[in-house]
């Protein structure tokens, strides 16, 4: 098995990243038939997970992010179990293992099985080194170590089964937005991109937002009427009607803008075409209760200075993470490093 140098993959990466900005028409129209196959996957938002996703490849942050790699020359086998809510999600496992040297045993989900092993095969192609570090599974054994992403159900099962090994495993998390009600129509209209972004169904959008006491409705729902042609999606506006229809059976208090409904409510992760809300009065009261609750939480978007550990991020930007930002606040570099300690 080659040992591939830093050098190589960081060239091999950008390449990548090239790519998947300028994909080739056999790529072109995979992304056009991925919908036949899960209907979440449209065309924009598969485009947006491959524009995200060269993004994040850019040769400055590649550079960065290698100087916390250890390339072992002892590989191991890792299992990883992928996710399949948005486009390409268990990518960033996936580019992990095959930068530290190790080999990837991949479980893919079955809501996205096409568009991965395509992205890795044109990888492949650019470096095919790499090829012997990717192998694809229907069922994990003889594996070293895993990361695997579900829910807070399948966890348990994930524990029983992968317990004795190293493992990551992954659990829900939602992300929140807090307004301290200075905000511009514009960072609204930003915002609007952590709540609709892959339809809201990413651990990264926004599914709660914290308003201060005297906040106007009305200031959130007018910037946001850039996103009203969400509802023409037949999914989604299957899981609008169900949820509208519930809170009006129930006399349930909530606002509606006509694609989206806000509900007051203390929990986290809102039903989808929904957007819980609860009201603050001072922001350090906030604070604590967001320490409180970081095992819920992948990330928080706002404007506000917040003195929490759950990463802050602007208006617009929770679909586009980094390299290091690492789901669940795991650092999966150091775990896989760890691996050949």
């Amino acid at each position: 098995m080659t040992i591939l140098t830093v050098e190589k993959l960081i060239i091999a990466f950008k390449k990548l990243s090239q790519f998947l900005a300028e994909p080739d028409q056999d790529f072109k129209n995979l992304i056009a038939s991925s919908r036949n196959s899960n209907a979440w996957f449209t065309e924009q938002e598969v485009d947006r997970s491959l524009n995200a996703l060269s993004q994040m490849l850019n040769e400055e942050d590649l550079k960065k992010w290698f100087e916390g790699i250890h390339i072992t020359a002892f590989p191991k086998k890792v299992g990883l179990i992928l996710a399949g809510n948005i486009p390409l999600v268990g990518f960033h496992d996936v580019l992990s293992v095959l930068a530290t040297g190790n080999t990837a045993l991949i479980k893919l989900s079955s809501s996205d099985d096409k568009l991965l092993p395509a992205v890795l095969k044109q990888l492949c192609l650019i470096e095919p080194a790499l090829t012997v570090q990717i192998v694809y599974v229907e069922r994990l054994k003889d594996f070293n170590s895993v990361i695997a992403t579900g829910s807070n159900n399948t966890s348990r099962y994930f524990e029983y089964y992968f317990g004795k090994v190293p493992n990551i495993i992954r659990k829900n998390r939602t992300s929140v937005a807090v307004l301290s009600g200075n905000e511009t129509k514009e960072d609204i209209a930003d915002l609007g991109h952590d709540l609709f972004d892959y339809f809201g169904l990413g651990c990264r959008n926004v599914s709660k937002i914290y308003l201060p006491e005297n906040y106007d409705i009305k200031e959130f729902f007018e910037p946001l009427e850039q996103y009203n042609d969400i509802i023409n999606h037949f999914k989604y506006n299957n899981n609008y009607d169900y949820n509208k229809s519930i809170y009006l059976v129930n006399s349930a208090k909530h606002f509606d803008n006509g694609f989206l409904l806000l509900k007051e409510d203390k929990g986290f992760s809102s039903p989808l075409a929904v957007l819980y809300f609860e009201r603050y009065s001072k922001l350090k009261d906030l604070e604590n209760a967001l320490k409180n609750h970081e095992e819920n939480l992948q990330c928080v978007v706002s404007k506000a200075a917040l003195a929490i550990n759950t990463a802050v991020l602007h208006f617009g930007d929770s679909q586009h993470p980094k390299l290091w930002d690492y789901a669940d606040n795991v650092n999966t570099i150091d775990f896989l490093n760890s691996l050949n300690d």
